[in-house]
């Protein structure tokens, strides 16, 4: 399609060595490109420098195999200015932490001369993917944001079946379910709260996590037809993925359309482009926007190419 035009494609994840790419959506995504015929340049965050004001990196320009072996090649080598990518995918995993605020900062930067940059720096800061379901209180359950045990105690006593969960967290990773008179309700909190120095968001139980924790993969504002539905193990509470989860890929329901629709035109406001929600029964519980993943899973049961919608919208975008 864009044969003579072809892109210089950056990228900013964790290890590469270290990904299954059986179930990688920046391996996915990044098959797609190099399919296109554009340059990738992979970067690690501490890649990543200023210098006088100006943005620049130390990147690898790679080649993918699809081996389960060996699946990347290093072509070169060498540190250059962001300024020269046309596009940056910033799919650093979670923690949300200072330091990934401090590298969206240097993103900022590539930006401000014209280089794209998914999801948008300013609002992977603003939009903490915990926290930014708490500007859409008609979607979701009943939540709070403290780092005050009295508080999430009497809102534990109200809801008696409570999740405690961190901010900055992934993957299931650190997610606590406490039920009616459990003894450790304590501890848990404590722990939790770093004994009331951390913030963290506890809700009340969804039953309907055992039909599956879905995601909901929406690009550039459109929701993809078709989610992963994670359904926990036997005895577990996380349907995570990452924890053991079973994925299901189904439809969205008319409840899944609703919220998606909803948020889409918002999302796509604040520049994010790719974006995966979670919903329970008919709750939003999360809005992923830093690496959302369940790309290949849907795409492995369905004819839907959802690299290729995101390709094509950053074609178009810069090819315009």
């Amino acid at each position: 399609m864009y044969k003579k035009n072809n892109l210089k494609l950056g990228i900013i994840m964790d290890s590469i060595e270290s990904i299954n790419i059986k179930k990688d959506s920046s391996f996915a995504i990044l098959l797609e490109a190099q399919k296109r015929n554009h340059a990738i340049y992979y970067m690690k965050m501490n890649d990543l420098y200023l210098k006088n004001g100006n943005p620049y990196a130390k990147t690898r320009i790679i080649k993918l195999i699809k081996n389960t072996q060996k699946w990347h090649e290093i072509i070169q080598e060498k540190n250059i200015s962001l300024n020269e990518l046309d596009v940056i995918l910033m799919r650093k995993d979670p923690p949300f932490n200072t330091e990934f605020i401090y590298s969206t900062y240097i993103l900022e930067r590539a930006e401000e001369k014209g280089v794209l940059i998914i999801n948008k720096p300013q609002s992977l800061r603003d939009c903490n993917e915990k926290m930014f379901i708490s500007w859409f209180p008609e979607l979701i359950t009943n939540t709070l944001v403290t780092r005050n045990i009295s508080k999430i105690r009497d809102f534990w006593i109200e809801h008696q079946d409570i999740i405690i969960k961190p901010l900055n967290g992934m993957g299931g990773a650190s997610i606590f379910r406490i039920k009616k008179n459990d003894p450790n309700f304590t501890v848990i909190a404590e722990i939790m709260t770093n004994y009331e120095r951390k913030y963290c968001m506890i809700q009340s139980f969804l039953k309907d996590v055992e039909f599956g924790d879905k995601r909901i993969l929406v690009i550039n504002g459109e929701a993809v037809s078709w989610c992963l539905a994670r359904i926990p193990s036997l005895g577990e509470t996380r349907a995570n993925l990452a924890v053991g989860g079973n994925g299901k890929v189904q439809k969205l329901t008319q409840i899944d359309w609703k919220i998606a629709n909803y948020l889409s035109p918002i999302l796509k406001k604040r520049g994010l482009i790719l974006v995966g929600l979670d919903v329970i029964g008919d709750k939003l519980t999360e809005i992923n926007v830093t690496s959302p993943t369940c790309i290949c899973e849907i795409e492995s049961e369905t004819k839907i190419s959802i690299t290729g919608m995101l390709l094509d919208y950053i074609e178009k975008k810069i090819l315009k």
